[in-house]
């Protein structure tokens, strides 16, 4: 037995150094990563100062781009409105369209019975001291819905799938407007 223990001994020291090296290198990668919180003001870090909460957004002229407004401006303020004295103004140029997603054939005829609403949002976000344009950007949203027979429940199904779009869209631009103003020069 005593010519085995020396075995023994090297074998777990060898394992000791093939759990304990990987165990060190993700140590040292780990401790390189920070993690910071993407709304919120952490120690002052909101790129070129404001954050999310100093951004007026601009009138709009449509239903759904309004949708999209009243959405993002209660995201970025937390339901708190407008500020007073915004750093930045967001300019929303929202469109939306309707598509016919899928058809069968009923008596011999297409009739659509699936729809689909692309809503489209360019925004510029301009600094209010100087007036120039400081980010813009573009997103889109896909939101489909069924198409009943009846009429009226063919419009109401559209207005839902574009205020569920509005939704989704608004948060879309929150992140946007999160990693645009994150990515400003500090002055």
């Amino acid at each position: 037995m005593s010519s085995f223990e020396p075995m023994a001994s090297r074998d777990s020291s060898v394992l000791r150094l093939l759990f304990l090296g990987p165990l060190l290198a993700l140590l040292v990668v780990a401790s390189a990563c920070t993690v910071r919180p993407l709304y919120g003001e952490a120690s002052g870090s909101t790129g070129a100062g404001g954050g999310l909460g100093s951004i007026a957004v601009n009138p709009v002229t449509s239903r759904y781009a309004q949708e999209v407004r009243n959405h993002l401006i209660f995201g970025l303020n937390g339901g708190a409105g407008q500020p007073a004295t915004p750093r930045y103004l967001l300019d929303l140029n929202v469109t939306s369209t309707f598509r016919s997603a899928a058809s069968v054939e009923v008596a011999l005829e297409n009739e659509p019975t699936a729809g689909a609403v692309v809503m489209i949002s360019r925004y510029r976000l301009i600094d209010a001291e100087t007036g120039k344009a400081v980010a813009n950007g573009n997103r889109s949203v896909n939101a489909a819905f069924d198409k009943p027979r009846q009429e009226f429940a063919v419009l109401r199904a559209e207005r839902d799938a574009e205020n569920r779009a509005a939704r989704e869209l608004a948060e879309m631009l929150r992140v946007a407007l999160a990693q645009d103003l994150e990515n400003l020069p500090a002055n």
